[in-house]
């Protein structure tokens, strides 16, 4: 007969810590909803208003229509691509150092890779903008050493934006990088060559299987971070580099259309939600060590 009171009571205690776990979440629910579903809201029902104040889908079709957006489109997506691929070329190479590194010194290591972003965005952006203009330092020292004779064209162009933007995100690409890389066990190496595995064989599938998840992770936040990219495009692009993110400042400071900018920034958010979808399909790893066992 003691079974069912004590039953009711702590059914009744699970109920009330449920209310007070609702209570905690609910502030960051409200917070979530108010920062970013009703802009999201709003930005979708901007783009269906024309200057009238009716709804229209003609933002949508000028998209469609007209090849120039078609161009920014593209840059954004270039600029995304190579900015990722650059990030991995450079990176991974030093993320894999500093794992083998003893913890210390590999912390020591990190603070130069999180120095830069305790600098202001600006800041780092027009300090570039400084060495590679045509009588900035790079160009001097090299006319001085004479790699070339003539001052060259480093910014301004596809390449001063690539330089300025790997510079900018190579550390969201090492972080996630090293991190896995660091949490890898290192008994799986051994056992690997234990086994007759030579070191390139034990790097390709052992460590390489492991540290993916983290690759992939960095790949996507620095791949989905230059998509939306404003200051150093704009600055170091010079205006030859339209990205998204400048036509849509364009469009309201200038054009003061505002329809226009919210119908762009639902394509991107919409194209950005669906390459997320893609990329975690493609890359989905639902256990790297049973692979890299196997493999």
């Amino acid at each position: 007969m003691s079974a069912l009171p004590n039953a009711l009571a702590l059914k009744r205690a699970d109920s009330i810590e449920r209310l007070w776990l609702l209570g905690l979440v609910t502030p960051a629910m409200l917070l979530i909803v108010i920062t970013m579903v009703l802009p999201v809201g709003w930005l979708f029902y901007l783009s269906l208003l024309s200057d009238t104040g009716a709804f229209t889908t003609e933002h949508y079709v000028r998209m469609w229509e007209q090849p120039s957006y078609f161009r920014t489109f593209r840059t954004t997506f270039e600029v995304s691509i190579m900015t990722t691929a650059i990030c991995l070329v450079i990176g991974y190479p030093l993320a894999y150092f500093l794992s083998g590194l003893p913890k210390r010194a590999a912390n020591l290591c990190m603070i130069a890779v999180l120095l830069p972003l305790w600098t202001s965005l600006l800041v780092r952006t027009y300090a570039w903008l400084v060495l590679l203009q045509r009588k900035g330092l790079i160009n001097n020292w090299a006319i001085e050493l004479g790699l070339w004779t003539e001052p060259i064209a480093l910014v301004h162009n596809m390449l001063g934006t690539l330089i300025g933007t790997v510079h900018v995100m190579l550390p969201f690409l090492i972080l996630p990088l090293y991190s896995s890389m660091r949490a890898i066990d290192r008994n799986y190496l051994r056992a690997a060559a234990n086994l007759g595995a030579s070191p390139l064989k034990t790097f390709w599938s052992v460590f390489f299987p492991l540290a993916m998840p983290g690759m992939a992770t960095g790949a996507l936040i620095v791949f989905i971070l230059c998509l939306g990219f404003y200051i150093t495009p704009a600055v170091l692009g010079g205006g030859k580099v339209i990205m998204v993110s400048s036509r849509i400042a364009n469009d309201i400071e200038i054009f003061f259309n505002w329809g226009a900018a919210s119908a762009l920034g639902v394509v991107l958010l919409v194209m950005t939600a669906l390459l997320i979808w893609i990329f975690m399909k493609l890359l989905k790893i639902s256990n790297p060590v049973d692979r890299a066992i196997a493999a």
